[in-house]
This record gives structure tokens, C-alpha cells and sequence, in this order.
């Protein structure tokens, strides 16, 4: 018995370095990025938000916010306290509605971490994300044009950490911040992604995710949900699902589904929606998801 365990954790060993090997050095990069991003170009970032918001409308201003919510490094319990900052300042819903949800999908650092899925992956992702916030300005925009979707009480924009006089201890702190927030979740999905491969069968991934199944798609779509819980932790499963036959149409969906319905995040969202808007929300991400999906697979990339 013994014996077994040894061997059983030799071979998980072997596939957890293997993994850590390959994708350590995106997450670090992105870390950086994501530091650099914040202590020394978020507040140029989130100005230059609230002055478009103020002189763009229409699709001009929904693909702005959407770029820019791209480029925000915050998450979402930073991104919320934002958009009710410029949700003061009289920036219009759908404006809002495109920087919040391309600011939920996307960021610096996840856009670093997603080049170790390869550059056809990475492109799709920033693609479909700057989309969504789009389509998200859209909807708002032509169906709740004479009503209030969010609301913002009580959630006022919070004090930065970055403070420090010296830049690079500033850097250095906000870099240290990072690392502690996602790095057990960087490490979980290593584990996971070598549980994944030891015992799971790579044919079986295949025609589970594979190309010809829509139920694969919606099941991506779905699991998405309950199963993403950082960017930079689930980087390694989809690596690993991808090798083993998941097409890039179900990939897609979950990198939609996985952040949007992120569950540390539906908490905040519930709060700004309401009942009524939190469910047309996560039925515009599944659909949005599944649309996308079926349109990535359609397309020989």
C-alpha cells in the first residue's frame, strides 16, 4: 500500500512540475504587469474613463469603456467602487455597463497568464471579452434606456493601498500584495491540472469538450461557474483540457462564464443589480457564452 502511495505521488509530483514549469513565468509576468499597471497607470487609467464617459456615447463610448475596463488591473470588488465613483460623476449606465463587464473578464495580468494557452486562445479571449463589454453597453443602452439598472449605494470608492512616497517600495508592496492574493490559487491549479491528468483520460476530455458536442459547450459554459475561482488557477486546467481535445469554442465559454459568475464575486453583484437584473446578467453571460462558443468552433482557427 505504501508502495502505491510513493508511486502515485511520484506520478503527480511529476506532472505538477511539469505544469509549474510551463506556466510559472506567465503568472510572474503577469503579477508584474498587473503592479505596474496599478501603482503607476490605474489612476491615469480610471481619468481618462470618467472624461470619455463625460464626451463619448454610443458604440464610440461603449468600445472606449470597454478597452479601458481591459486595461483596469482591479477585480471586482475594486472595479464596483469605481463605477460608482463615475456612476457620480453622471457617467451614463451603458458606459458603465461596458467598462464593468470587460473589467470583469479581463485584466493586464490574466491577458499575460492566458498566452501560455497559445496565441490563437489568447487572441480569442481579448477579443470575445472586449466584445461582451460592448454587447453589455449595447443592451443597456436599447433596453433600459428610461430605467436605472445598478445600484450603487453604498459602495464608495475606497482608499488605495499604494501610498508609499518611494515609488518602487510602492511597486514592491503592491507586487507583494498580488502574489499573496493569487498564489495559493496559481498553486491549486496546478494541483488540480495534475490530478487532471494522472486520472483522468485524455480521450475522455476529448469527447467530453470536444468540437462536434454542443453539450460540450454548454457543459464548459456551465462548469465555468461553480469551478473558477482565479485567473491565474485555472490557467493550468485549461492548458491541460485543450491538450487533451477540448476545442476552442468550449474553451471560450468558460473564460466567459468563469469570470462573470465568478462565485466570490455574485456576493457584490446581487447588492448592485438586484434580484430581477442579477438574473437577466447571468443569463446574458450564458447566452453571450454559448454564442461565442458556437462561433469560435464554426471558424477553423
Amino acid at each position: 500500500m505504501l508502495d502505491i502511495l510513493q508511486r502515485e505521488a511520484i506520478y503527480l509530483w511529476y506532472y505538477a512540475d511539469r505544469q509549474f514549469h510551463q506556466i510559472f513565468w506567465y503568472w510572474v509576468l503577469g503579477m508584474v504587469l498587473g503592479s505596474l499597471v496599478s501603482v503607476f497607470a490605474k489612476e491615469g487609467i480610471h481619468r481618462l474613463c470618467a472624461r470619455l464617459g463625460q464626451r463619448l456615447t454610443g458604440p464610440i463610448g461603449w468600445i472606449a469603456a470597454s478597452l479601458l475596463g481591459i486595461a483596469s488591473p482591479l477585480c471586482m470588488y475594486g472595479t464596483i467602487p469605481i463605477c460608482a465613483s463615475f456612476s457620480q460623476k453622471g457617467l451614463k449606465e451603458d458606459f458603465l455597463a461596458a467598462f464593468m463587464m470587460s473589467s470583469i473578464l479581463l485584466n493586464p495580468q490574466l491577458i499575460i497568464y492566458s498566452a501560455a494557452l497559445g496565441r490563437t486562445a489568447l487572441c480569442i479571449r481579448i477579443i470575445v471579452c472586449f466584445l461582451c463589454g460592448v454587447a453589455a453597453g449595447a443592451l443597456l443602452h436599447y433596453c433600459f434606456k428610461e430605467k436605472n439598472f445598478f445600484n450603487f449605494k453604498g459602495f464608495a470608492e475606497r482608499a488605495g493601498h499604494d501610498t508609499h512616497p518611494n515609488l518602487f517600495l510602492r511597486f514592491l508592496f503592491n507586487l507583494g500584495r498580488n502574489l499573496k492574493a493569487t498564489g495559493p490559487w496559481f498553486a491549486l491549479g496546478i494541483l488540480l491540472s495534475a490530478l487532471f491528468q494522472r486520472y483522468i483520460p485524455a480521450e475522455f476530455v476529448g469527447k467530453l469538450f470536444g468540437p462536434q458536442k454542443q453539450f460540450g459547450l454548454l457543459l464548459a459554459a456551465t462548469v465555468g461557474v461553480p469551478l473558477y475561482v482565479c485567473g491565474g488557477g485555472t490557467i493550468p486546467m485549461l492548458r491541460d483540457w485543450l491538450a487533451e481535445g477540448m476545442s476552442l469554442g468550449a474553451a471560450t465559454a468558460f473564460m466567459v462564464t468563469g469570470p462573470a459568475t465568478k462565485i466570490t464575486n455574485l456576493g457584490a453583484l446581487k447588492i448592485v443589480l438586484g434580484a430581477k437584473n442579477f438574473a437577466l446578467y447571468f443569463a446574458f453571460v450564458l447566452l453571450f457564452s454559448l454564442v461565442t462558443g458556437t462561433v469560435v468552433n464554426i471558424f477553423p482557427f
